[in-house]
């Protein structure tokens, strides 16, 4: 998604910000085991890189009662959104418009920790990503970090061509970028070290979804796997395309099922330690 500018969550405002809020659960669960590995001690100045609607965000908060985070996205509706959601801790959150490959030229003071759960895979440019958070952590601070990584989704990527690959969808989503951005955990140790990091770490987690029903599953594609798709479809294709994966998903994995792998990221800013 915009693979040119190498910017997080693609074109802003593309994102139906409310639809990605409600159906983002398996998110939720997912920051909840990244901020287990934080090991917060609740007075961190923190870093979430891409804060999407700001529901794993308002998890961060929890474990930060006297702590402040800065939460960064590029997409307004999701920011919009997360305003929404953060109201009961305005006062402990700064809300930042940025493209994460610039980070630094936009905060002016470090933080201690940079958190970020299902963003990295959306940036195409892992190493500005990595230069960038590196620069504003502050010496001794550390990255705590998921995405999607290594083989995930690659059967729901296999159907999702497939099915673009018929009439009507063909002549309009042929040569468009629609996929993220999925690395291995041995480049991303290799790209945080050429970044300046120390102790990086990094290892594939698989974390397969199935959801209650296709229904469910159709909901989720759209505000989530398929953002691209259906913002490169006319209105008038959209649900059918939609429909058209979710059906060959369930023919051929017997459940509305995802086949996520997570890729975890740890690693630190050598200096004294907070």
């Amino acid at each position: 998604m915009d693979a040119a500018a190498g910017r997080e969550r693609g074109r802003p405002g593309d994102w139906e910000a409310a639809r990605y809020h409600q159906v983002a659960r398996p998110h939720a669960g997912w920051g909840l085991g990244v901020l287990d590995r934080a090991r917060l001690a609740g007075d961190e100045r923190v870093l979430d890189a891409g804060c999407g609607s700001g529901r794993v965000t308002a998890q961060l908060l929890e474990r930060l009662p006297t702590g402040h985070v800065v939460a960064a996205d590029v997409s307004p509706a999701m920011l919009e959104q997360a305003r929404a959601t953060l109201a009961p801790y305005a006062d402990r959150v700064t809300f930042v418009q940025a493209d994460l490959t610039q980070i630094d030229r936009v905060l002016t003071e470090p933080v201690e920790v940079v958190f970020s759960t299902a963003v990295f895979h959306w940036i195409n440019d892992h190493p500005a990503l990595f230069r960038a958070l590196f620069t504003v952590l502050a010496p001794g601070g550390r990255l705590i970090a998921q995405c999607g990584g290594g083989p995930n989704l690659a059967r729901f990527m296999q159907v999702t061509d497939a099915v673009a690959a018929r009439p009507p969808y063909q002549p309009i989503l042929a040569g468009h970028q629609l996929w993220r951005f999925y690395a291995g955990p041995e480049e991303t140790e290799q790209r945080l070290r050429a970044a300046g990091f120390t102790d990086a770490t990094a290892w594939l987690e698989p974390s397969p979804q199935t959801f209650a029903s296709a229904a469910e599953l159709a909901s989720y594609g759209r505000a989530v796997v398929l953002t691209n798709h259906v913002a490169s479809l006319p209105a008038e294709l959209q649900d059918a395309f939609v429909a058209a994966v979710t059906d060959e998903i369930v023919r051929r994995e017997g459940a509305p099922t995802l086949d996520y792998v997570r890729l975890n990221l740890e690693a630190r800013r050598d200096g004294p330690e907070h």
